[in-house]
């Protein structure tokens, strides 16, 4: 194993977690942090919550589980060259959606707007309320007891209103100074991993096409390689040989920007690292070349007209459904309503953002069409 860089976030000298715990004697810190993520009940949802195409549109395509492990095999793999530790940066990844909402940005979107008045809606924000308060597995306190550096990691954006809130892990946002590296390069895992992985989704279900993505250069460039080696190959395996030369491609830029602006400070500490500008990134070619590729999936899938009916159901859906729980909140299982009693739309937003695409669908059937059973 790689010898841990001095400004890499070290278990040993975390700021530490909400509430007092012993150390274990078998893992370090954020190794519990990981273990408490894959067991949560949060995780395990992320299994029947969309990415892209909702669940039940088949099953190869990617959900908010499958995207979270494969970003955490990237972001692991870009920590080990870095010498960051890996251990965090694996469960930053696994724990940055715990927050999204059933039906993607659709859905994230229409509960935002049901929380207009109430404070609004955020999934990150969200993410670091489920580890915070709202999983119940501890006898000795709610949510899961993380470490500083994860939870910090969890929390990508925040206004500075919300940051007040928060105490410790919003107070960078108002000294506008920055996360450990190990955050920084999850932030980066993740555009990689929805980016390039949409690619393979998209083609699949025949949504856009190669002929259309050999508009994006950084696409085309590797497409062209893969055929000049390989002229004869099968089509899905053409695409998923062009899509890992891309994720290649991404990757190693990365780790060579970054290596080379970690050179150029010459930190010493991970405060170094806080008190610096981001420093992992990619290089300014890259950059453009990836921005290129977000634009292109912006408008050609996540704005086909297909993925726009299935996102007006969502958000018909989330709307209406929080619409019938805030007129009463009794309709809610007794879990949630005791929070009501507290901030009534808050724990009404908190149920919904729980739920599966397909628990949403049930709910909304239970409660709206006359037929079905409770």
């Amino acid at each position: 194993m790689n010898t841990l860089a001095v400004y890499a976030a070290n278990p040993e000298a975390t700021i530490g977690r909400r509430f007092e715990e012993p150390a274990s004697s078998l893992r370090n810190a954020f190794q519990r942090d990981r273990d408490r993520i894959i067991h949560s009940t949060a995780f395990r949802r992320l299994e029947y919550k969309t990415q892209v195409f909702v669940n039940h549109e088949g099953d190869l395509f990617r959900t908010r589980l499958t995207h979270s492990l494969e970003v955490a095999q990237i972001a692991r793999g870009i920590a080990r060259t870095l010498n960051l530790h890996e251990d965090l940066t694996e469960a930053i990844a696994l724990a940055h959606d715990l927050g999204h909402t059933p039906f993607g940005h659709a859905g994230q979107d229409a509960l935002n707007d049901c929380m207009r008045d109430y404070g609004g809606f955020e999934h990150n924000l969200q993410s670091l309320r489920v580890v915070d308060q709202l999983e119940h597995r501890y006898a000795e306190f709610d949510g899961l007891n993380l470490t500083f550096e994860l939870r910090e990691g969890i929390l990508k954006h925040c206004s500075l209103k919300n940051a007040k809130q928060l105490g410790d892990v919003g107070q960078r946002f108002i000294d506008k100074t920055n996360p450990s590296l190990e955050a920084q390069l999850t932030n980066f895992a993740d555009e990689i991993a929805y980016n390039n992985h949409d690619i393979d989704d998209g083609l699949r279900s025949g949504l856009i096409t190669i002929e259309q993505l050999q508009e994006v250069a950084l696409f085309n460039s590797q497409l062209q390689i893969v055929k000049a080696k390989h002229p004869k190959l099968e089509q899905r395996r053409l695409i998923h040989e062009t899509v890992r030369r891309m994720i290649n491609i991404l990757v190693v830029d990365l780790c060579e920007t970054s290596a080379q602006n970690i050179q150029k400070l010459a930190p010493e500490s991970i405060q170094d690292i806080r008190n610096a500008p981001y420093l992992i990134a990619f290089s300014a070619e890259i950059s453009q070349q990836n921005l290129a590729l977000k634009q292109f999936l912006r408008k050609n899938l996540y704005h086909h007209y297909k993925v726009n009916r299935m996102s007006a159901k969502a958000v018909r859906i989330v709307k209406e459904l929080f619409q019938v729980f805030f007129s009463d909140p009794s309709l809610m299982p007794p879990e949630h309503l005791q929070n009501a009693n507290i901030d009534k739309a808050r724990a009404v937003a908190d149920y919904i953002a729980g739920m599966t695409d397909r628990f949403a669908i049930r709910e909304h059937r239970r409660l709206f069409t006359v037929e079905e059973s409770l």
